[in-house]
């Protein structure tokens, strides 16, 4: 995309303009049926039927010991089915939500796949195993409805081998190489609890098992609609005495350690250039309509003379009194520093004028190095806690949070976390039923080891992206370089790692991620360079990037990197875009910073085919490992003549209840472009043009092992964009053809032959809560796309009924802006006056 140059023109923001439409989603189409065993019929029943009667008296002693602890509800058993080999099993047919009372419900806990079988864990109240041996008499004796329909259960018995009690390891959703094998070894073990119709209930209940075990449970805990988690330090001997205590659990996994900080690289000393930047400086007044950055980090020593003028005192934070509020692991000062003014490096070059346009905000969230020792592990707990302290302060400013704090791993895959969905929790706003939702801004994790460098590119493929950085509601940062030059006098013998515009060798990837999950990182941002020789890669500074260093008594610079310092700058271009449009919504401004996002050419050429045209499929890879590249400020606060962007704030009531059909999906908007026709036609017939539309919304999220393509899914909603195409004739036929499509949900499913011209395609685009996608084709192909419709998919507000959040409406805010290379061509005026028909008002934006 050419830069804009000196034709700055504020993008036009429209609210509520949007017709909602009636949407009906069909059933989901496949390929046929799967392939289902079918053994022998009177063999396979009498199997199952003979394991559940010996679960009978285990039920019974179990019940009887619960009565005996004074639990008046949640009395039942977990019971483990175990699938056939390469067979998926119809889990979801083994719960039952009848009935008012959720404590006596059937609830399937968790499902987890192993070696190609699958094992569901399924919660049986007291007395309900009688609800397992009726399916097993309808299937061993062939029942009939009376049309003749089976209805004997047998696509679901023909996909489970065996029923059993279920125990510690069957519990376990985590990697299987992280369960414990020493049975005496105690570690903090992450605590999924059922909420069974009362939470606290529950809560206590295992708090004192868990006491009787000698068992420490953590003092904080992280609420979800379906599930609680606390930590416990304990062994697996300890855990696995007590059937009672395994009994409230609905999984286990293993808590999480936070990663070591980078420390200081060689400092570069300029007295007398911080004192002629702060002459140079401009800060916005500490007013509450001025936003903030705030920096959930290490702390920030406020006493740097260039850091000074952007805090308050009062706005320096700690979720710990007994750290206080100072950065003392030279971490989340320097971060600071480039919040505040980008790379500093930059401002050696030049003597212009330094004019911020927001302030900062800083929450201790870790100690030295990150160490949290005993429950502060419960991370999702911390980054609640550190979030409320500056939002107590002052609850009505304009704000983004920014974290570079990640566990030390990336076994999770994409897969959500309790402190991942915690932070997609509080950017949601789920306690306010999305009334005021935040913004985060998340680094990807580091690879800091010399031996990934050694194998680069290569070896990001294999990096994976560290939780939380998984979160659907933040924007996921990686890094990028454009650092290539090394000036030490001693490093002349050594060569930059990454090329310049290529992938920094400190960042993450999701490419080894399920096609399920988000398609993270969404942009990159530059986090250093690494240099190489003989003997292998090592970081130089010369490579990095110029901040402030926590100790300025000692020395005032330091240098910096990897995807903390690429998080940093994010969330620096998040605050200049709140400074800029102050009215815009956080969805918003995450939307503006990857629609202004472009690859290098070292990007396109690392992950791109040069032999052949690309593919979708190859452009996902080059997603998951460079989002969709690196953003630009301008691009991002401006339109031009030639390149204009159009800003669509609204809002959609996915679902609603129907008697007779439960709950359904309501509406999808419709939104009509205005495109300046007479504009486009007048073009030359060849002239090419870009179509790029972002769609940014925040989910509930409802974390469990249960599935992510079932009634169990992990977003409150989904929503999904298509564009009027030439072939639909009319408005009425493009509404029918989305109301005739299906949820397209496989991945399997082929490219719509019809509209090919799309970077990723619908099959591909509609992953996590932000969605981008790229069209190429001609002035005059433009001209005959006038409508974009916004419509639901299936999320757990539809398929859970009993949370009762189907009623709700979703936010969203779509992003679309044209391109053509013509730059004598005005298409923004005319769009313009049509906006002003509409009486919607242009808002300004501010250098």
């Amino acid at each position: 995309m050419p830069e804009q140059a000196q034709d700055k023109r504020p993008h036009l923001v429209l609210t509520n303009t949007s017709q909602a439409q009636g949407f009906k989603a069909p059933s989901i189409g496949g390929g046929g049926p799967a392939v289902v065993p079918t053994p022998d019929r009177v063999q396979h029943g009498t199997a199952l039927k003979g394991q559940l009667q010996a679960l009978k008296p285990i039920a019974q002693q179990v019940a009887d010991a619960q009565r005996e602890q004074g639990l008046e509800s949640g009395l039942g058993l977990q019971i483990q089915f175990v699938g056939v080999h390469d067979v998926a099993m119809a889990f979801e047919s083994l719960g039952s939500e009848r009935g008012r009372d959720p404590s006596k419900q059937i609830e399937v806990l968790s499902v987890t796949s192993e070696g190609g079988i699958t094992h569901a864990n399924v919660f049986v109240p007291d007395g309900k195993l009688a609800h397992f041996e009726k399916y097993i008499e309808d299937y061993l004796a062939e029942r009939k409805k009376a049309n003749g329909d089976s209805n004997d259960h047998h696509a679901l018995l023909n996909t489970i081998s065996s029923i059993r009690s279920a125990e510690l390891r069957a519990l376990w959703t985590d990697e299987p190489k992280l369960f414990p094998q020493e049975a005496d070894e105690p570690f903090w073990w992450e605590v999924w609890l059922p909420v069974r119709g009362n939470r606290d209930a529950v809560v206590a209940y295992f708090r004192k098992l868990a006491g009787l075990a000698e068992c420490e449970v953590s003092e904080h805990q992280i609420n979800f609609p379906e599930r609680t988690v606390v930590l416990m330090f304990s062994s697996r001997r300890q855990l696995s005495t007590s059937v009672m205590m395994l009994n409230c659990v609905a999984e286990l996994r293993r808590a999480k350690e936070t990663a070591e900080f980078f420390g200081s690289m060689t400092p570069l000393e300029q007295q007398q250039w911080v004192v002629e930047t702060l002459a140079r400086l401009t800060v916005p007044p500490d007013d509450d309509s001025v936003p903030r950055v705030c920096l959930l980090d290490s702390g920030v020593n406020r006493g740097h003379p260039l850091l000074s003028p952007f805090l308050n005192p009062a706005d320096l934070h700690t979720v710990n009194p007994v750290w206080g509020v100072d950065d003392t692991a030279n971490h989340g000062s320097g971060l600071a520093g480039l919040v505040a003014f980008g790379d500093l490096s930059n401002a050696l070059a030049t003597d212009e004028p330094i004019i911020a346009s927001h302030r900062l905000e800083s929450v201790k969230l870790t100690p030295e190095q990150g160490a949290n020792a005993g429950d502060s592990k419960l991370h999702g707990h911390l980054f609640s806690e550190a979030v409320a302290r500056p939002e107590i302060v002052a609850p009505l400013r304009p704000r983004v949070f920014t974290s570079a704090v990640t566990s030390d791993d990336d076994r999770d895959r994409g897969k959500p976390s309790a402190w991942s969905s915690a932070i997609d929790r509080l950017a949601s706003d789920y306690d306010g039923n999305g009334e005021f939702p935040r913004l985060f801004v998340l680094c990807t994790g580091n690879t800091e080891d010399a031996q990934s460098w050694n194998t680069y590119p290569a070896s990001l493929s294999s990096q994976g992206i560290r939780d939380p950085g998984q979160a659907w509601n933040a924007l996921t940062v990686g890094a990028f370089t454009e650092k290539v030059v090394i000036t030490e006098a001693d490093a002349q013998g050594y060569t930059p790692v990454a090329p310049s515009g290529g992938l920094s060798p400190y960042t993450r990837t999701s490419a080894d991620w399920s096609t399920a999950w988000p398609l993270k990182p969404e942009v990159v941002f530059e986090g250093g360079n690494a240099g190489k020789n003989a003997l292998g890669p090592i970081g130089i500074s010369s490579l990095h990037l110029l901040t402030t260093n926590n100790l300025p008594l000692q020395r005032l610079l330091t240098t910096t990197n990897a995807t903390s310092a690429a998080s940093a700058l994010c969330a620096r271009m998040a605050g200049q875009l709140m400074a800029a449009y102050p009215n815009l919504r956080p969805e918003t401004v995450r939307a503006l910073i990857v629609h202004s996002a472009e690859w290098t050419e070292a990007m396109r050429s690392a992950y791109l085919p040069a032999n052949r045209p690309a593919t979708k499929a190859d452009h996902v890879t080059l997603i998951r490992h460079c989002g969709w590249g690196a953003p630009n400020l301008d691009r991002a606060l401006w339109s031009a003549g030639n390149s204009l962007t159009l800003v669509v704030e609204d809002v959609v009531h996915p679902y609603q209840k129907v008697k007779g059909k439960g709950v359904v999906s309501r509406d999808m908007n419709l939104h009509s472009l205005p495109w300046p026709k007479a504009e486009l036609m007048a073009l030359p017939p060849d002239t090419a043009v870009e179509l790029r539309i972002t769609l940014s919304y925040f989910v509930e999220p409802n974390p469990s092992a249960r599935g992510i393509a079932s009634k169990f899914h992990y977003p409150s909603h989904r929503l999904r964009f298509d564009v009027q195409r030439p072939l639909d004739a009319t408005t009425a036929d493009f509404v029918a053809r989305i109301n005739a499509a299906t949820e397209r949900e496989d991945d399997g499913d082929p490219i719509d032959p019809k509209d090919p011209n799309w970077v990723l395609g619908d099959r591909q685009r509609h992953r996590g809560s932000l969605h981008q996608d790229i069209w190429h084709g001609t002035a005059a192909e433009l001209a005959s796309r006038g409508f974009v419709a916004v419509y639901p998919a299936k999320g757990w507000w539809r398929t859970r009924q009993t949370q009762e959040r189907y009623d709700l409406p979703a936010r969203y805010s779509l992003i679309v802006s044209i391109l053509t290379p013509a730059m004598d061509v005005d298409l923004y005026t005319p769009i313009a006056q049509q906006v002003a028909a509409l009486i919607t008002v242009p808002v300004e934006a501010t250098n």
